[in-house]
C-alpha cells in the first residue's frame, strides 16, 4: 500500500533529528514507499468544501545538517489527493492551532487525520486528564490567589503551570510558606486568560515522570525521564535525560481504562506522562514524543507500529 502523506508540522529545517519523533515517523512513511508532503499550518485554506494547501513534496534522511530536501510546491487538495494528514505542529493550543482542527475536521470523512482533529480540539492535554481524577493528584483549576492560598494550606507543597502549556514551560513549585504564589499568580493572570492548574507537589518525580505512549489503545512503550540537576521538571526539551523502564500495575490499570478511549476517540498517537508510578498528570494528544527514546532503550519500532495502524484504518476505509 503507496500512500500519499501530508504532513502538517513546524519548520522541518530546525527540527532535532536525533529524538524528533514526526521525523522518525516520516523516515518510517518514506521506508515503506509512502509520498510525503509538508505545509505549515497557516497555510491551510478553505473554500466550497475544499481544504487544500501549498506543500512541498519532501524526501528525508538520518544526515545532520542535510536530512531534507524539497520538490517543487504544489497546491494540495487535503480531501481529494491526501490518504494521510499527520497534524503533528507542537502547541500552544491557541485559537491558530484549534481553527487548524476545524478546517481538517471538513476532510476527515475522506482522509484519515491523525489524530482524530475534533478529537485533538476537545481533548487538551490537561484538561482530557480531567476526565479520569482517579488517577490524578490533587487538582485545582483556578485564576483565584484565594483558591491558590487555601489549596497550598491544605496540601503543603503545590506546582503551578499553564493550563495549555507545553515542554516544561513556566512550571513553578511554591513551598509551604507561599513565597511568590501572589506574584506567580499576577504574572499566570497577565500572561493567559484561561484558568492555571495547581496539583499538589509530588516529591516522586525526583525518580522520573514516566512518558507511556499508546498506538491505537495499546502500550506501545515508555521511557523514565529524569530531572536535570537542581530540576522538578523532567522534560527532555528542559534537560531531563531518559532511562529505560517497566510498567507498574497501577500504570497497566491506568493504560487498560485509557486505551478503549482514546480508541473509540480516534486519538491513536497518544503520550501520557505519570509520575511515581501511580499519579496520571497528562494525556498528550496534540503532538506527542518520545518514540525514538523508547527504541533506542527497548529496540521496539514504534514508528512503525504507528503506520500499521494507520495503513490498517486506511485499508478498512477503502474496502
Amino acid at each position: 500500500m503507496s500512500l500519499t502523506v501530508a504532513v502538517q508540522m513546524d519548520p522541518i529545517a530546525a527540527i532535532n533529528i536525533a529524538g524528533d519523533s514526526t521525523f522518525a515517523l516520516m523516515l518510517t512513511a518514506q521506508q515503506r514507499g509512502h509520498k510525503l508532503f509538508h505545509y505549515n499550518a497557516e497555510d491551510l485554506n478553505y473554500a466550497d468544501g475544499r481544504v487544500w494547501t501549498k506543500a512541498d513534496p519532501v524526501t528525508v534522511q538520518r544526515v545532520i545538517g542535510h536530512h531534507y530536501s524539497f520538490g517543487d510546491s504544489v497546491s494540495l487538495d487535503l480531501g481529494d489527493e491526501a490518504d494521510v494528514v499527520l497534524m503533528r505542529q507542537d502547541p500552544p493550543f491557541d485559537l491558530g492551532y484549534i481553527t487548524a482542527t476545524h478546517l481538517l475536521e471538513r476532510i476527515a470523512h475522506k482522509t484519515l487525520v491523525v489524530n482524530d482533529p475534533a478529537s485533538v480540539r476537545n481533548a487538551p492535554e490537561k484538561v482530557f486528564v480531567l476526565d479520569f481524577p482517579q488517577f490524578m493528584p490533587p487538582t485545582l483549576v483556578t485564576r483565584s490567589l484565594d483558591e491558590a492560598r487555601a489549596f497550598l494550606a491544605q496540601h503543603g507543597e503545590i506546582v503551578i503551570k499553564p493550563l495549555h502549556g507545553n515542554g516544561g514551560k513556566a512550571i513553578f513549585k511554591v513551598g509551604q510558606d507561599g513565597a511568590n504564589l501572589s506574584a506567580l499568580i499576577e504574572v499566570f493572570n497577565t500572561m493567559w486568560r484561561e484558568p492555571h492548574m495547581i496539583q499538589a507537589f509530588l516529591p516522586a518525580v525526583a525518580k522520573g515522570d514516566k512518558r507511556i505512549v499508546l498506538v491505537d489503545g495499546d502500550v506501545a512503550g515508555a521511557i523514565n525521564r529524569l530531572p536535570g540537576e537542581g530540576e522538578i521538571r523532567s522534560n527532555l526539551a528542559v534537560g531531563g535525560s531518559a532511562v529505560k523502564t517497566e510498567l507498574t500495575e497501577k500504570e497497566r490499570e491506568i493504560c487498560a481504562v485509557l486505551g478503549p478511549e482514546l480508541k473509540r476517540r480516534g486519538l491513536l498517537f497518544v503520550g501520557i506522562d505519570v509520575i511515581g508510578g501511580e499519579w496520571l498528570t497528562e494525556i498528550n494528544v496534540t503532538s506527542p514524543t518520545g518514540i525514538v527514546a523508547i527504541e533506542r532503550f527497548d529496540g521496539t519500532d514504534v514508528a512503525g507500529l504507528i503506520w500499521d495502524a494507520i495503513e490498517r484504518k486506511v485499508a478498512d476505509t477503502a474496502r
